[in-house]
């Protein structure tokens, strides 16, 4: 094999598995058919769980200065100054400097990045895939163990699977452009208008702003026939503003659909990002639940080519993510009608404004637009952590007295024990090549803090508990996967179901 791992596409979304892959010791190559990386930036914002991840492997401050983004459900503000824990994203990152970050991790990991390498199919072979590509030289063929399509909406990847990706068809349009030079008021989770219709302008960089039309009537356009005139033209009728003037640096049509992969796994052949899930623009989540993707896949993959990975892990995959992307796709569908019909639909806004009034309904919609509010199926149990990601700002002390994050224990992409009990170290010394062992005093109740009762669809209502542990598992991906007290099996159990079979057992077994 040429490499353990193919990744098509060098989006963010590749570029963070590759990452995570290489951190996990296989050996990757991604291909990407743009020769060079774009300056357009099709996101300018991600949420706080996507900033969390990028904390978690050291590279949030590689974008530098960031500033909160607001929280809204279809242009109903969300008041996240109610709750303990911060829900805000980061607003203004261009895309463009979020992916030139990502590639120059990956690269200086020593992942190779051929760019100008377009694939134009693949077949299954019976240890791996064999993947056909053109090239600047020509056409050739490379093979790996796994392909995985990074690569898009229009993913190449998922129609040479045969991956269904159902959805109903899109209805709406949306007019994207960054502009420089204008001076328009900001509306940075955009303006509805009583018709039905929507604008927004808001902050990038460098003098750049980022301008959304959506007019009453507007459908989905063929971005080759789109002109900045028309989106000046639009923005004049709704608002009674020139921006004509402005020099547009990138122009683009959306649509409103929003769409599902059938499978994120089908064989030796796996789906992230928009490859697995597209939505609206306006919901400003697309890149944000792609890195989330591959911070979940990356480990387990990584896990299975070194060998040690236990029975159904990569399953796993599709199980804990694909419900993420369908709630996505409720939400944008959801979001979209409320923010975007008439006059008919003040009635229902009304009754969201006073619902988001409360703790409870803001929390759930703050979570689920954050991505503070996952949980995944740890098994049994009673502690509002488990299944939860471990929050990455929690401090700890180490035996020498220093204190650190749990985030900069998380760098390598490893799992974590965290424990001040010498026996339950010990139980799981045998696991030393896979996890740390990180020994510390049991951390007060009120030091981490307990996650907003945030139900999920497929898991329910956080219980409502202390957030206290003598002892937690954390995953490479930063949840939590066994607490004491809390957990309903044995921490060699959790072990087991995540980690794979311990050195002492592989030790025992006959030849």
């Amino acid at each position: 094999m040429a490499a353990d791992v193919i990744v098509v596409g060098a989006g963010p979304v590749g570029s963070m598995l590759a990452g995570e892959l290489r951190l996990g010791g296989a050996d990757v190559v991604v291909y990407e058919r743009l020769p060079a990386p774009p300056r357009e930036s099709r996101g300018a914002s991600f949420t706080r769980r996507t900033a969390e991840c990028f904390d978690q492997r050291g590279l949030l401050g590689r974008l530098g200065g960031t500033e909160p983004a607001d929280s809204h459900f279809g242009g109903v503000p969300i008041d996240l100054g109610m709750f303990e824990e911060d829900h805000a994203g980061a607003r203004g990152i261009s895309q463009f400097r979020t992916e030139r970050m990502l590639e120059g991790w990956v690269t200086g990991l020593g992942v190779p990045v051929r760019r100008g390498h377009e694939v134009t199919g693949f077949r299954e072979t019976p240890d791996g895939v064999a993947v056909t590509f053109d090239g600047p030289r020509g056409p050739g063929e490379d093979t790996a163990r796994y392909l995985v399509g990074c690569d898009g909406g229009r993913s190449t990847v998922r129609k040479l699977a045969g991956i269904d990706f159902p959805g109903p068809a899109p209805t709406r349009g949306f007019f994207t452009a960054d502009v420089t030079g204008i001076d328009t008021r900001r509306r940075r989770i955009g303006e509805d208008l009583p018709d039905g219709s929507m604008i927004m302008a808001m902050d990038l960089e460098n003098g750049v702003t980022r301008v959304v039309v959506h007019e009453r009537g507007m459908g989905p356009r063929d971005r080759d026939s789109l002109t900045y005139t028309d989106l000046a033209d639009a923005w004049q009728r709704l608002t009674g503003e020139s921006i004509h003037h402005g020099r547009c640096r990138w122009l683009n049509c959306f649509s409103d659909v929003s769409r599902v992969a059938a499978e994120y796994r089908r064989g030796r052949v796996f789906l992230a990002g928009d490859a697995a899930h597209v939505q609206p623009p306006a919901m400003a989540q697309g890149l944000s639940v792609g890195v989330q993707d591959a911070v979940n896949l990356g480990w387990k993959l990584a896990a299975t080519i070194d060998g040690w990975a236990p029975d159904g892990l990569l399953d796993t995959y599709h199980a804990e993510r694909h419900p993420i992307g369908r709630q996505l796709a409720r939400n944008a569908r959801a979001a979209i009608e409320l923010r975007l019909t008439g006059t008919e639909m003040d009635p229902v806004r009304g009754v969201m404004r006073e619902l988001v009034g409360y703790r409870d309904a803001a929390g759930h919609l703050a979570g689920m637009l954050s991505g503070l509010g996952i949980r995944y199926d740890m098994g049994p149990g009673d502690h509002p952590l488990l299944g939860r990601r471990m929050p990455p700002h929690h401090e700890l002390t180490l035996p020498d007295g220093t204190r650190t994050r749990v985030a900069d224990l998380l760098h390598s992409a490893r799992g974590l024990l965290i424990t001040g009990n010498e026996e339950t170290a010990q139980l799981a010394q045998d696991w030393t090549d896979r996890i740390d062992i990180v020994l510390t005093p049991p951390p007060a109740p009120d030091t981490v803090p307990a996650p907003d009762a945030i139900p999920t669809p497929d898991t329910g209502p956080a219980p409502d508990t202390g957030s206290a542990f003598d002892a937690a598992l954390v995953r490479p991906d930063g949840y939590v996967a066994w607490t004491s007290p809390g957990s309903g099996r044995p921490l060699t159990h959790a072990l087991g179901q995540w980690f794979g079979t311990s050195r002492a057992t592989v030790t025992a077994r006959p030849a």
